[in-house]
This record gives C-alpha cells, structure tokens and sequence, in this order.
C-alpha cells in the first residue's frame, strides 16, 4: 500500500471515529457494537477471522478452480472486446479505402474525357488512347 493510500485510510478512519463519538455516556462495550455495526461490521473483522482470511489465501497459493474460471472469463471477455474494436476499425478503414478508391477513379475518367473532348479534332473518328493500332 503506497503513503497516500495509507494516509488517506487513517483520515477516513479519523473521522469516521469522530462522527461516531456518542454524545451520551455509552460502556466502551455498547460503543464499539454501535461503531462496529452496519458498513463497518464488513471492514472490520476479529483477529482470528483476518488471520485465517490472510492463511487461505497467500501469495505462492494454488489458485481454487473458481478463481481460474473466473480469471479466464475476464481473459476471453476482453479478447472479445478486442476482437470486435479491430474488426469495426477495419471495416471502416476498408469503406474510406473503397470511397477514396472509386472518388479517384471518377477523378480520372472525368479528366480523361475533357482530354479526348479537347484533342478530337472532328475529322477522324475517335480512336481510344494508348492503344496500339495496327
């Protein structure tokens, strides 16, 4: 846990006792049931619980076989999300390319036949360009 994490908990803590401070006389017992009940009951636990919740779980401990599943889920979900972001992307990179592609190709065909329309002369028919004629 980094120092702001820590520093930040100790403040919540701080002032969640403050709020919690009865203003009648309470035993320090009926004090920590009331401080202890509710969200807080949750957070807090006895020291045997922490203990044995910290032994069930440690670092170099095999994982249960509903953890795996559960990893592997997130796993496969994610690929899936990635998944289809890449096919979306490259759907429309393949329209822009299609529209750019048939945008150039009208670009050409129109300056094409300006080109022949300038150069025919009326007198012979016209002949395609480029062609070799025998």
């Amino acid at each position: 846990m980094s120092w702001s994490h820590a520093t930040f908990l100790v403040a919540v803590l701080l002032e969640l006792t403050t709020l919690c401070i009865p203003t009648q006389r309470l035993s320090t017992q009926s004090f920590l049931y009331l401080f202890f009940s509710g969200p807080l009951r949750e957070i807090f636990m006895p020291e045997a619980d922490a203990a044995n919740f910290f032994r069930r779980r440690s670092r170099r401990a095999a994982k249960s076989q509903d953890e795996i599943d559960a990893e592997q889920r997130q796993v496969l979900a994610a690929d899936k999300r990635k998944r289809e972001n890449h096919e979306e992307q490259r759907n429309e990179f393949e329209n822009y390319a299609e529209e750019e592609h048939d945008e150039q190709d009208e670009r050409t065909r129109e300056s094409t036949e300006q080109w022949r329309e300038f150069h025919y002369d009326g007198l012979h028919p016209p002949q395609e360009y480029n062609r070799q004629s025998t």
